[in-house]
């Protein structure tokens, strides 16, 4: 058994997941070290977003082992899995899109701060002094995801990149150690696709915080990540660096639907 390094995040260790016949998820073991920004890749249906589902507690493996941090997360609800410090976004957008951005955010924020039933009804005691607090670390997330000038305006009605700029502000108001960013790019031109580049490793620096993007870009993957997973039919056919995973024939094989020679 290959020992798994001391600053290890997250590790998968031989995950299985069936939904009824199909075998979404086969065998995946890797893991994430602590500052990492890595990769997730694979063609479509090759299981990536079941594998944050796994991670996220929206689905329970039917076999193997999840931890984070050093401890078991395999079977957790979604809820606790934010608690231990896992923040995610979606491929399909779930801003409440009639709240502005700024409240989008600060329902996130909202978690880390506690006033009473009480206070939170008649808006005394802890409530003005934990509000002004939320509202203002909530505003610095904005600005930093580049949307402080769009903060009263309705989420729903802001261009499509910047709600998923919105979506990834919302993520880091949960205060994660370990943020997972599914597609990202989805949808964004490659104008927006460019700036987002910058974005996410700059909130990787900025925030301290280990990454793990799924993405169909893969100028987003090649350029940010150099840790990169890929998978095929729910497992994992490579590992390694850009260069490796670029002339790996199994992912070629993969992406073009043809054997590769290897020379």
């Amino acid at each position: 058994m290959t020992a798994i390094p001391q600053d290890t995040v997250l590790e998968l260790e031989n995950i299985n997941k069936f939904f009824g016949g199909v075998h979404a998820v086969r065998d995946m073991s890797f893991n994430i070290r602590k500052g990492e920004l890595a990769g997730l890749i694979g063609p479509n249906g090759a299981g990536k977003t079941t594998i944050f589902n796994l991670i996220t507690g929206v689905y329970s493996p039917d076999n193997g082992y999840i931890s984070f941090l050093g401890e078991d997360i395999t079977n957790l609800k979604s809820f606790q899995v934010i608690r231990k410090g896992i923040a995610r976004t979606f491929q399909n957008l779930r801003l409440f899109q009639r709240s502005s951005a700024l409240e989008n955010v600060m329902v996130a924020m909202q978690q880390h701060h506690r006033y009473s039933f009480l206070e939170g009804i008649s808006h005394f005691g802890r409530w003005n002094r934990v509000e002004r607090e939320v509202k203002q670390r909530s505003m610095d997330i904005l600005d930093r995801v580049g949307l402080v000038e769009r903060a009263h305006q309705a989420a729903g009605t802001l261009p499509y990149g910047m709600q998923r700029r919105l979506e990834i502000g919302r993520a880091l108001a949960l205060e994660p150690e370990f943020l997972l960013l599914d597609e990202p790019a989805a949808g964004m031109n490659p104008e927006e696709v460019f700036e987002l580049n910058d974005l996410i490793q700059g909130i990787h620096e900025d925030f301290m915080l280990t990454i793990l993007v799924i993405e169909h870009h893969m100028d987003v993957i090649m350029q940010i990540c150099p840790h990169i997973i890929c998978m095929n039919f729910g497992a994992r056919i490579a590992e390694g660096d850009p260069d490796y995973i670029q002339g790996h024939p199994e992912v070629l094989k993969a992406y073009l639907g043809e054997e590769v020679e290897e020379e």
